[in-house]
């Protein structure tokens, strides 16, 4: 019989408890640091001139030298690092060239855009990726596991860009399956309530199932081919952990005592990698949000990808350093995210 704790035991549980989540947010804030101080140093060491893009070439010296003072570039490079992070913590992240507007506002109105297309990708991955690698595992050396490992491989190495233009040219022009590119039809267009910032979402709360159809058909194409470079990611992963599982010797145990097939793989091998599979699912998510550029100027789906490369293009870099901060917090808090559910489900890592 095992004794019950101690308050020695249960002390020493709470320090453990505490150094373990001390070190996740130290971790938490030194990567935000290097992530700001990386923006601050590319924005600096571009070779765009962030003066002339606000004052325009025809300036005169005393226009430029009086906003070269404005925006603080007379400072040492410490108060402008100083200055950069306070305002980055406070939201303010300038004001875009491109659009007037301030770079929050923009990011607030183009953000949901790329959430909800990698939501979709992300979603379409882990349900035909998972059972996909599941299968291959359970069934080496078998069909399906040489189909899953093509489809990995293509997926790895396909340029997205092509895929996305032949998709468009098949499915789009040829058969006329699917919308065009944007994400609503001209006629849908501000028709829906926005509520989210994503029209699928939108067009159900506001119960209109025609401007719902019209957006599915817009972004079922360019969420299928994210969505298939994420299933080839996340079945190589599954396939992996399952094959490791599937040779241990729990899983000899419960065959020699006559336990259906299904039951262990599914009941007692899946459930072991279901943990790992959380973080691979996580940043699977986050790679969509940052990987989507080239997907979104494709099919011309107006989300923070085609922000930031226009803003690019523009030499806005206040835009650029905006959006690129805005994706860097997010593979964190993913991360995090995906780390804490990973110690709720498996107390030994706690």
């Amino acid at each position: 019989m095992i004794p019950p704790p101690t308050p020695s035991d249960r002390a020493a549980a709470r320090r453990r408890r505490f150094r373990s989540i001390g070190g996740t947010i130290l971790s938490l804030v030194l990567t935000l640091f290097g992530l700001l101080l990386v923006t601050f140093i590319i924005g600096r060491v571009m070779p765009i001139d962030p003066v002339l893009k606000v004052v325009g070439d025809r300036a005169t010296q005393a226009q430029y030298d009086a906003a070269y003072v404005a925006m603080g570039l007379d400072q040492p490079l410490y108060i402008q690092f100083y200055r950069y992070i306070t305002d980055v913590l406070t939201g303010d992240f300038g004001r875009s060239i491109s659009t007037g507007q301030l770079v929050v506002d923009d990011i607030r109105r183009v953000f949901p855009a790329t959430v909800e297309l990698a939501t979709l990708g992300t979603l379409i991955g882990v349900l035909v990726g998972v059972p996909l690698g599941v299968i291959a595992a359970a069934r080496r050396g078998g069909i399906v596991d040489q189909i899953a490992r093509v489809v990995a491989l293509i997926g790895y190495s396909m340029p997205i860009f092509w895929l996305g233009l032949m998709g468009l040219l098949i499915f789009y022009g040829i058969l006329g399956w699917v919308g065009g590119p944007g994400r609503q039809g001209i006629i849908y267009d501000g028709m829906v309530p926005n509520v989210t910032g994503m029209i699928l979402a939108d067009s159900l709360l506001a119960g209109d199932w025609d401007a719902f159809r019209d957006a599915f058909s817009h972004i079922i194409l360019p969420a299928s081919l994210l969505g298939y470079f994420s299933l080839a990611y996340i079945s190589r992963m599954t396939r992996s952990f399952m094959l490791e599982q599937l040779s241990a010797e729990y899983v000899t145990t419960a065959r020699v005592k006559g336990m259906s097939e299904r039951r262990v793989i599914w009941g007692h091998a899946f459930r072991n990698i279901a943990i790992p599979l959380v973080t691979v699912i996580a940043l699977s998510f986050g790679s969509l949000l940052e990987g989507s550029v080239l997907t979104e100027i494709i099919f011309s789906w107006p989300g923070l990808g085609q922000y930031i490369t226009k803003a690019l293009l523009a030499g806005d870099m206040n835009a650029v350093l905006g959006g690129t901060v805005v994706i860097g917090v997010c593979f964190v808090l993913l991360n995090l995210f995906s780390d804490l559910l990973y110690r709720v489900l498996d107390p030994r890592s706690k």
